[in-house]
């Protein structure tokens, strides 16, 4: 599924981040930047030990923020580290998760790519449902596109399942219809 906001595809597909031929990745990151399971752990292994040297210098990296590093044998120039809240039901939670997803965009703006791949941020071992994260994520990204200079041409969200897929897909036709 994909939507045109100004001249940039917003775009639905179910695959594996790691094999996302773009710009730049973004990696579902934990705080200390220390590598992890699922998406975290799929980059890392993918993409060779030097992001996690590359990591190892930037400190960590806040709830709600995010990092680049070079996405080292990944076929991505970038690999954005953005580090979504754990889920708590805290009024503050969708703030930080839209955070995440702003920031990213931001770094991939200011890293002058024209293409970008999104995993959905805090919905695996952060627990974060799905059909409170996709509206979150969907509606950040295209108020960014709307409302920010950038040269990005494609903005992919890869799902990992058909579950979250179909979240994805039903936030999207309710933004793009309200």
């Amino acid at each position: 599924m994909q939507i045109k906001i100004g001249e940039t595809t917003l775009e639905l597909v179910k695959g594996n981040i790691v094999q996302q031929e773009v710009d730049a990745i973004v990696n579902a990151a934990n705080t200390g930047l220390a590598g992890g399971g699922g998406v975290d752990g799929a980059i890392h292994r993918a993409g060779g030990k030097s992001i996690m040297e590359e990591c190892r210098t930037l400190q960590g990296c806040p709830t709600g923020s995010a990092k680049a590093t070079s996405a080292g044998n990944l076929s991505a120039k970038w690999v954005i580290h953005a580090v979504g809240p754990f889920y708590s039901n805290r009024a503050k939670d969708p703030e930080l998760l839209a955070s995440a997803y702003r920031t990213s965009l931001e770094i991939a703006v200011q890293k002058e790519c024209e293409s970008i791949a999104f995993p959905s941020l805090s919905t695996g071992a952060y627990r974060y449902p799905l059909h409170e994260a996709a509206p979150i994520a969907l509606g950040t990204i295209i108020e960014f596109l709307r409302s920010q200079p950038h040269n990005l041409k494609l903005v992919r969200l890869v799902l990992f399942d058909d579950k979250a897929l179909t979240a994805y897909e039903k936030a999207l036709r309710a933004l793009n219809t309200g």
